[in-house]
This record gives C-alpha cells, structure tokens and sequence, in this order.
C-alpha cells in the first residue's frame, strides 16, 4: 500500500479529528494505533494518521515514537508527514512539541518546519503568533487549565522556543496574505539563518490552503488539523488523489450489537453532554475518589451496566468539575490521579465490550486512548463526521470482531452529541 500523506498524531483523540478532516477533503485515509504489525492489511487509502500517545510523555520517549513512526510511513511512500499537536499547543517547557518537531526536522535532512495550531473551523486562530481561542488569547481563555498541560502562555514563538534547541522564526500574517511565494522566501530566508521551526500565522481558511501548499513541498509540518485541511486540498489541487479504495460508507456498515458511552473528560462541554444524556438514557457517575480507592467502583459500574445495558445504551461517567479534579492531584498527584483513572474506566470499557457492545462512544482524549489500547484495536477507517472533529470509526483487525466507535476530544460536540453518535451507528 502506497501512501501520498502520513501523519504521526500525539494522542488517539487528535489523530481521529485530523482523520476526520482528511477524509472530508477528499483523502481516503486510515487511522492506525500505533505502528501496525506487519501482519495487518490495511486498505487501499490516501493518508495514514499513526496514532500515539505522546503529549504527556518524557521527551526522549516521544522522540523515539515518532521516529519510528515517521520511518514506517516513509516506507509506504509518503512524500510529507504532519506531526498532529493538539489546537491548544497543550505542552510543557520540556516538550514535547518543540523536540519532536526538530527530531523529524533532522530524520528529513535538517528542514525547515512550518508549525501552526490554527484551525478557524473551531475558532483556533494565531496572529503575530500568538493563539487565540474564540477570539480570546489561549491563556485568557477556559482552555488554559488542562488537567496534564496547563497553557497560561498565548505567545507560540515564547512557548515553542523554550522547548526547543535552535531559534524559532514568525511568518506573520502578512506574508501569509501575499501567497505561497511570500512564505517560500520567509522559509528561505530562515533555512539560511539556522531556523528549525516557523510559527505561522492563519485566520481563515485560505491562509491554511497557502500554508498547506507550501508545506506540501517539504518534508515535514507541525499543526493541528487546520494543516491537514490545508495538506489535503493541496493534494487534490494537484490531481494526485486516485479513485476507488475504502469509502465513508464502508465505514458505518451495520455491526449490531448493544451500545455504550464511557467519558472521563473533565471539560465543561462533556459534563454538559452528560447532563444533557441523562434526560433520555441511564447515567451513572462514578466518584473518582472512590475510583483511586480501588476495585469496588469498577466493580459497581460493571454491575450497574449488566443490569441495564439490554434495555438500550447507558453511560458512565468518571467526569467530574475541576474543583474535584484539582482536589484530588493536590491529594494523590496529578499523573496518579489521571493514570489511576484511565486505567479505571479502559477496565469498565472492556468488560462492557466483553458483554457485547459493538457501538461505543468514549469522551476524552486520555480516556479514549486508555480504552483503545485495553481492547488492543489496532486501526481505524474513517466513516462520516458526527460533529466538527469527530468521525465515526470503524475498527479494522481487533479481536472483538467489527465495532463502530466515536472518540470525542473533551471539549468537541454539541450539547446533544452522545444522542447523535449512537444514531449514526447501526
């Protein structure tokens, strides 16, 4: 299997939004967990998004990852790869955006990196290379207080140079309005003077189709799923895109089967959602302090779910307000707290699929790959959007036989979305 884009996603969440906006502009494309086993056939697509799950981890852990994924996608003919981040630029001073992103610089042969988190679709835009959030600066807005990566600084340049070894240059706005020669020459001009990465400017869609363009002619680029869009219709601009292969409608095939929705984001969307759901299917919520105690809580949800899950879909819930999350990593810390409860809910997930859920619909990005991993599902095809950012998938290769999925990123969907993503599975 030949591919034209490859793209190495820094959480499972992340990898099926940009998955879902390839797919929407026209690229057939497979979302893989993880470097495949050689033994997996894969369809006959434009793209792979390699999932990992990276955004959290120590630097050098996340360096090795996604050189090996960029090695794996480079075997299977991809001319570029998008180093998938998160909208948010969710980091630390340590990384991992500015490692990995000179890492894959250095495996290309030292190349020039455009980076841009921009994506006006959900309201990520960035000038003078700073990133707003609904018109808001990132650190003014509600998506400051990640539960693992907190962001309390909107200057891009600031952040990305902290993590980084070598300078990091600006392609304002601009010479992203001049067109693809203006940022050529910027690029041009920073290749000579040492640069590494170039925060770009984007605040409408036609400054990521001229920042997709001119990346398409590099080797690697580092952005959210706003770059993707910008990638792939410069891909189809360019005729390359053949026809035939794997289709949206290959993917939301009928798998029968019961239904489920697990969520541990903490965003205030999701705890919405979950109010929203209560009024037409049973909600349990579980207390995550009770969670970190041990079994008994899972044990209860699982019993709670048997005695239910016959009648029509259920939902639990290990969401909970950012009080009580603050609460309990000032208690047990944060990486043990978070980790305690993925492990909890991947768990609840699994035994629910044991008893026969073939339609599942997971709410956080951690969460979603703590579950995924659990049932070992080794890839995805992308089927048609449920919401901005989130498709319906369908498994590809798992053990439990075909299941249709959707995996929300916390603060992705509409008040009504769990209702939504089950009606769209069959």
């Amino acid at each position: 299997m030949a591919i034209l884009l490859g793209s190495i996603a820094d959480d499972y969440t992340g990898a099926s939004d940009l998955a879902n906006t390839l797919t929407k502009n026209g690229l057939r494309t497979v979302q893989t967990v993880g470097i495949p086993d050689p033994s997996l056939a894969l369809p006959d697509v434009d793209a792979v998004v390699v999932s990992l799950k990276i955004r959290s981890v120590p630097a050098s852990d996340a360096v090795a990852a996604a050189v090996s994924a960029e090695r794996w996608l480079r075997r299977r003919g991809a001319g570029h790869v998008l180093y998938k981040i998160c909208s948010t630029f969710d980091s630390t001073d340590a990384g991992n955006i500015g490692p990995v992103t000179e890492a894959l610089s250095e495996a290309a042969g030292g190349c020039v990196v455009l980076v841009t988190p921009a994506f006006p679709e959900t309201g990520r835009t960035v000038y003078l290379g700073h990133l707003f959030v609904g018109g808001q600066p990132l650190n003014e807005s509600p998506l400051k207080d990640h539960p693992l990566n907190p962001m309390h600084d909107a200057n891009l340049v600031r952040v990305l140079t902290r993590q980084s070894r070598n300078a990091v240059g600006l392609i304002d706005l601009t010479a992203v309005a001049a067109g693809p020669d203006a940022v050529k020459a910027r690029l041009d001009s920073f290749r000579t003077a040492g640069v590494t990465a170039v925060i770009a400017d984007a605040i409408f869609e036609r400054d990521l189709e001229t920042l997709g363009e001119v990346a398409l002619e590099t080797p690697v680029s580092t952005g959210a799923s706003g770059l993707g869009l910008g990638l792939a219709r410069a891909l189809v601009r360019s005729g390359r895109i053949s026809s035939g292969g794997a289709t949206t409608a290959d993917a939301i095939r009928p798998v029968g089967g019961l239904s489920a929705i697990v969520a541990g984001s903490c965003s205030k969307a999701t705890l919405h959602q979950l109010d929203v759901a209560e009024r037409s299917m049973p909600v349990l919520r579980l207390d995550p302090e009770r969670l970190l105690a041990g079994p008994d809580e899972i044990a209860t949800a699982i019993s709670w779910a048997g005695d239910r899950i016959a009648a029509g879909p259920v939902v639990i819930a290990a969401s909970a307000a950012p009080e009580t999350v603050s609460r309990l990593q000032s208690l047990y810390g944060r990486e043990a707290s978070g980790h305690a409860i993925e492990t909890a809910t991947s768990i609840i997930t699994a035994e629910l699929v044991e008893r026969g859920v073939r339609r599942l619909v997971v709410a956080g990005g951690e969460t979603s790959g703590a579950a995924v991993d659990r049932l070992a599902i080794p890839a995805f095809l992308i089927g048609p959007e449920i919401a901005p950012g989130v498709p319906v998938l369908r498994t590809i290769g798992n053990a439990q036989g075909d299941m249709l999925l959707a995996l929300k990123s916390g603060n992705f969907g509409g008040e009504d979305f769990f209702t939504t993503a089950l009606a769209m599975m069959h």
